[in-house]
């Protein structure tokens, strides 16, 4: 005999499917537009709309019923049926909605109904695919950088595996804490591990600068914590990427533009398409091909500088430099090559369930260059066989040479789900798979290995190849999700569900010849003996409630609960409330949460030879350890553990009118053992440490690897204003307003270093490390948008405020650090419809060129180093690798630094 609670349960899972006889069904709409979520009720009984705006009601017994159709927000409506046994009636319902026009209903951030972004209990950004389009970005994540002031993401000069995706973030937090969904379901991570010294080091997050921005039908950006609704990963918040679903309408889209340098040519084309799928469903599916040409900033070298790192004659410096004075070196932005598709369909197969799916593929190539090999920096001298490699001068003697960085990047996902409705109940069944793959060729560079055989020849040198194979990583997970959701009455919803993920992190071992004694130069490869395949597996439930105590005031509660197979289990929660009143008019919110994120694969497997610039040594060979390996047994290594959150928010949302919008919150981040990558761990200055001996045992000059090093705490205010009652004669103007100010963002509480390090006299995280962390991104960012429309001329003028940044570098003088001062950039957009199908688009990105600009600061007040020309030099050349940057190094871009930007468009529609 089963137990009890068997019994139990299969109760409960048949009670919501029990047939009934008579039946009213039908669409609510508002202008058109489905209603998600809006009740249909006849006294006891009830159900609610779907995501198409559909609805099936079953009454028991013939006979007379009031039927009452409502949704918050909207003026209810009624209707009146008399129904005979078995008798089906349809009754398709037209909300008359008491929102305004400057309201968006949002999915994000609640697991039962809808809200609108006004009176949702979150804050909640949402963007449509055309205010992307608008900015005259070339990518997504570039396009979000000029319309959400709380996101940053910035291009460094010299990228390595970091030119295929560059870091982005909400709220400073880095790119891995924040969740990106894809219609709701979870996206895969990228393969790549920020190793570099730059914004996001020792994270990776999902790629979303290779998503199609014609397929995008709008963004929902939560801002607030998640990790309760959604799992690891959202502690930052959530952006849900919804994928156009019209089966009609269609476009095509040519594109162009250029740099005021004449460099950095684009040219793009594109096609979104819509088309009837069944006998009730659609399919809408994207392509768009782009290709970028390399835009090339480099900067004047210090002559001096270069004499002293590398131990040259000054004359022979002067000499190359006379002749290249960028030391022919090749940074800004690299080549990219992009193919893209997007399709996103779904069926009814019943008037009561549909199957839905979406599928994306993205095919990326990057080319672009490390640093220059000098001739006195790679000499003749110590390689003759260059001569031979690389005769690039102008009469075929030896000059140097740049190693070319290639990478390649595939990325796919795809859902596919069932979902079903039956006496009000909502079953969401999918299956979601997704990959990333990156893997390098490094061209033009030699293998400089120094190692004698037995013979007295050398394996590589004279005999290196020339093109190299360094290998790459592949990310991949599957995810099953089941998720349930009930509307109880008009004024409480639940909803309870399930997640499965399997998890795959795959390091490709490179060539023989990529790693071996040293491996090429610039780029070396992974070594079999750290490459490998490695997995986990998570599984979760949560259970969320809804409670509308009255029209205007709102409770919701969300638990979740994860077992990972790697580290145990997670317990965390969130409570939001809301209250409105002055007839809607003012909403009060609120949250608190905590959360959680999982170390992922990449933080927890990779181990390699890492190459890096050291200030003032010039390239150096460091070691990255991971947290399972032989030599973190040697260091004491403790495992990772999942970091740890809380996160309050108070806000207010103002709808004076319905002209106006306007929202305002103040959020609070706590994170504990926060995950980092530590700074590159050197020797002692008198050596004999148990450090100093594993670093001479393994032929390295430092190592890093990954700790819960840090507790930190981050505070701020976000604002956004919609204003469109500004008349400029018949015309109306459009105002928009929005910024992110940070009142707090650091350690919170001493670091927390592992013993071996601690009595090293070292820390994981020095000053430098912690400017990447805290104070790399902008301390505060606004955006001011006024659009307006001249008949058929439609003209946007944007003004993003990018403010300070401050950085600690490796190498200054003790005190001695750079800010980045406030810039302000101007784009201009123009839209003229040539016919009511054709419009033309031109775009000028930073209409006023303007660049970064950074100085030199002190912590010590009145220091008269910084009146002394030739000490600023010289921290230039430390901190611009002798000045071969134009602006700065990896560290403390807060935007582009390529200036003014040209570019046009031709979309047609059909």
């Amino acid at each position: 005999m089963k137990p009890l609670y068997f019994k139990i349960l299969a109760l409960l899972l048949a009670l919501p499917f029990a047939a009934t006889a008579q039946t009213v069904s039908g669409t609510v709409t508002d202008n058109g537009e489905p209603v998600i979520g809006a009740t249909i009720s006849a006294g006891s009984m009830g159900t609610v709309s779907d995501l198409d705006g559909n609805y099936s009601l079953n009454l028991t017994g013939a006979g007379t019923y009031e039927l009452t159709a409502s949704y918050i927000g909207y003026a209810s409506t009624t209707k009146t049926f008399t129904l005979s046994s078995g008798e089906t009636v349809t009754w398709n319902i037209a909300l008359e909605s008491g929102a305004t026009n400057l309201e968006e209903l949002v999915i994000v951030g609640s697991r039962t109904a809808p809200r609108s972004n006004t009176t949702s209990p979150l804050p909640v950004d949402v963007f449509r695919s055309k205010d992307l389009i608008s900015t005259g970005q070339t990518t997504f994540d570039k396009a979000l950088q000029y319309r959400v002031p709380s996101f940053n993401t910035v291009q460094t000069p010299v990228n390595d595996a970091t030119s295929l995706l560059d870091p982005y973030e909400i709220r400073n937090m880095g790119p891995s804490r924040t969740l990106i969904l894809i219609n709701g379901k979870r996206k895969n991570l990228s393969a790549l591990l920020y190793t570099q010294t730059s914004p996001g080091r020792g994270e990776t997050g999902a790629d979303i600068s290779g998503i199609p921005v014609d397929a995008i039908k709008r963004i929902e950006i939560l801002r607030d914590g998640a990790s309760a609704q959604y799992g690891s990963d959202a502690i930052a918040g959530v952006m849900n990427i919804i994928l156009k679903d019209d089966d009609e309408a269609g476009s095509f889209t040519l594109r162009t533009g250029i740099t005021s340098e004449g460099d950095g040519e684009m040219y793009g084309i594109a096609l979104n398409n819509g088309s009837s799928l069944g006998r009730d469903g659609f399919i809408n599916y994207t392509l768009d091909l782009s290709k970028t040409n390399l835009a090339n900033r480099p900067g004047t070298v210090s002559a001096e500088g270069e004499a002293g790192d590398f131990g040259a004659d000054l004359a022979d410096v002067q000499r190359f430099l006379s002749a290249y004075p960028d030391a022919r070196n090749i940074n800004g932005s690299p080549e990219t090559t992009a193919s893209k598709i997007a399709v996103n369909f779904g069926n009814n197969l019943t008037e009561t369930t549909e199957i839905y799916g979406d599928a994306a593929y993205i095919y990326k190539r990057v080319n672009s260059f490390a640093n220059y090999r000098t001739p006195y920096w790679r000499t003749e001298e110590d390689f003759p066989y260059l001569a031979d490699f690389f005769p690039d001068g102008p009469n075929g003697e030896y000059i140097g040479y740049v190693p070319t960085f290639e990478g390649l990047l595939n990325d796919y996902n795809a859902t596919l789900g069932f979902r079903t409705e039956k006496n009000g109940w909502i079953a969401d069944l999918s299956f979601t798979v997704g990959g990333n793959q990156q893997t390098y060729k490094v061209n033009n560079s030699h293998n400089r290995n120094n190692t004698l055989n037995p013979d007295g020849t050398f394996t590589y040198r004279e005999n290196s190849p020339i093109t190299f194979d360094p290998g790459g990583t592949r990310f991949t997970h599957t995810v099953g999700n089941i998720d349930v959701t009930r509307r109880l009455s008009d004024k409480v919803g639940i909803a309870f569900g399930s997640e499965f993920r399997n998890e795959n992190f795959t390091i490709i071992e490179g060539q023989l010849s990529s790693y071996e004694d040293g491996g090429a130069d610039s780029f070396a490869g992974n070594d079999p003996r750290n490459s490998g395949k490695f997995n986990r597996y998570n599984f979760g439930g949560y259970a969320d409630a809804a409670f509308d105590i009255t029209d205007d005031f709102l409770v919701n509660a969300t638990v979740r609960l994860e077992n990972y197979s790697d580290f145990g289990n997670a317990f965390v929660y969130k409570v939001s409330s809301r209250y409105k009143f002055n007839e809607d008019k003012i909403t009060l919110r609120a949250s608190f949460s905590t959360g959680f994120k999982a170390p992922t694969l990449h933080q927890i497997f990779t181990q390699k030879a890492q190459y890096s610039f050291v200030p003032g040594q010039g390239i150096q060979v460091g070691g990255l350890v991971n947290n399972v390996s032989r030599e973190a047994r040697l260091l004491g290594l403790p495992a990772l553990d999942p970091e740890k959150s809380t996160n309050f928010t108070v806000g207010v949302g103002l709808r004076p009118s319905d002209d106006l919008s306007i929202t305002l919150d103040y959020f609070n981040i706590s994170v504990k053992d926060r995950i980092i990558l530590s700074t590159e761990i050197g020797g002692t200055d008198g050596g004999g440490t148990e450090l100093d001996a594993i670093l001479s045992d393994n032929n390295l000059s430092d190592l890093s690897f990954f700790v819960n090093g840090l507790d930190t705490r981050t505070s701020g205010i976000d604002f956004v204003a919609n204003y469109r009652g500004f008349k400029l004669g018949e015309n109306a103007l459009n105002i928009n307003l929005a910024g992110n100010y940070m009142l707090q963002n650091e350690r919170d509480g001493d670091v927390k270093n592992p013993a071996i390090v601690a009595s090293a006299g070292q820390s994981v995280a020095n000053q430098t490390q912690e400017a990447l962390f805290f104070t790399s991104r902008p301390k505060y960012k606004a955006i001011l948008g006024l659009s307006t429309d001249f008949g058929k001329l439609g003209v946007s003028l944007n003004n993003t405020v990018f403010g300070p940044t401050t950085f600690y570098q490796q190498g200054l003088d003790a005190g001695i650090f750079t800010e980045f001062s406030t810039k302000v950039v101007t784009d201009l957009a123009l839209n003229y419809g040539i016919t009511e199908m054709t419009t033309l688009s031109l775009n000028v990105n930073n209409l006023l060129n303007v660049l970064p600009e950074w100085e030199f600061k002190s912590e010590i007040s009145g220091d008269s180093r910084l009146n002394d020309a030739e000490f600023l030099q010289n921290q230039s050349n430390l901190i611009t690798f002798n000045q071969r940057y134009s602006q700065m190094t990896y560290d403390g871009y807060h935007f582009s630094q390529l200036g003014t930007m040209l570019s046009a468009a031709l979309n047609v529609r059909f």
